[in-house]
């Protein structure tokens, strides 16, 4: 299992779906509400809120939880977040991204800097590493969309550079540039796709025991009670063996 994004990361754990409901959706609220406001509230003419609503719709988000956080946006409601990166090392070495959406700098730095403290890691300086990451688009789709020679076909005439697939679904990379259009291609092949936003894809892995996993995803957990923490992108990779022996 590859260190990507952070509900991949932390929904595979029995249980922990239902717990982190309420939480996911306060997320997905909020960067609806910041992708309308940076935009028009129209999603066939926001790339940006258009990933939004289908991450949310994803997650099984109420149709009326959607249009009241695009309505927000459109009233001028809401508090007024930015975008916030910081970057850091995790236990056994694993260099993490973290990406937030915040009203209030301090106290996220503070939190986020608390969190990896105390769970087996330390923060760096912005760059520190970023820079063995590839910043592209990132479009998911479930397992069900389709067997893995199914999708590369798909998304290669689509325009996509790369695909991985997996028991738990298929990623499609694009660059930066080519995101919306390749989603909008593979919609009418494939359907909606689960998500299509911007990623941090690493140029190598790092391979993590049981001891450290254990800790990574503890932390991991631990950022994602952070109502400003939106993203958690790893460069690690946990065997099927260890995933087992974590439960």
């Amino acid at each position: 299992m590859a260190g990507h994004s952070k509900f991949k990361n932390i929904m595979h754990r029995k249980g922990a779906q239902d717990k982190k409901r309420s939480a996911m959706f306060s997320k997905l609220s909020r960067e609806i509400t910041v992708a309308a406001k940076m935009g028009l509230p129209e999603p066939d003419m926001n790339p940006r809120l258009r990933a939004a609503i289908n991450a949310a719709k994803a997650q099984s988000m109420p149709k009326d939880n959607i249009q009241r956080a695009i309505d927000k946006a459109s009233k001028g409601e809401g508090e007024n977040y930015e975008e916030v990166r910081y970057e850091g090392f995790g236990p056994g070495g694993v260099s993490l991204i973290i990406e937030a959406l915040t009203d209030n700098r301090n106290r996220t730095a503070t939190n986020v800097r608390t969190a990896v403290s105390k769970n087996g890691g330390n923060l760096g300086a912005s760059g520190s590493v970023s820079h063995g990451f590839s910043r592209l688009g990132l479009i998911t789709y479930p397992a069900s969309a389709g067997d893995a020679e199914r999708l590369f076909e798909a998304a290669l005439e689509a325009g996509a550079d790369d695909v991985t697939s997996g028991d738990d679904g298929h990623e499609i990379w694009t660059s930066i540039e080519a995101l919306h259009e390749v989603a909008k291609a593979l919609t009418p092949v494939l359907g909606e796709p689960e998500g299509a936003k911007l990623a941090w894809r690493p140029g190598t892995t790092v391979s993590v025991d049981e001891a450290a996993a254990a800790q990574l995803f503890k932390l991991i957990d631990t950022l994602d009670d952070d109502d400003d923490v939106q993203q958690v992108w790893g460069n690690y990779e946990v065997s099927d063996e260890v995933m087992a022996k974590l439960g």
